[in-house]
């Protein structure tokens, strides 16, 4: 483990002690799944929805 203290002097302590420890830790737990589409493929599926809908639908056609 490195002991080196690298807190850039533009950060103030104050700033640092503010923070909420855990704040974002259930979103983190969650998981996020994120997968670039290509804009060619956006044009196709612009939304998280209608790429699911054919996806499901592929898996369902060739019994995935």
């Amino acid at each position: 483990m490195n002991n080196e203290d690298t807190l850039k002097p533009e950060y103030s302590s104050e700033l640092i002690k503010s923070g909420i420890r855990g704040k974002y830790a259930s979103r983190y737990k969650e998981g996020t799944n994120i997968v670039l589409v290509e804009p060619e493929l956006h044009k196709l599926f612009p939304t998280s929805e209608a790429v699911n809908r054919a996806l499901r639908k592929f898996a369902e056609e060739h019994h995935l």
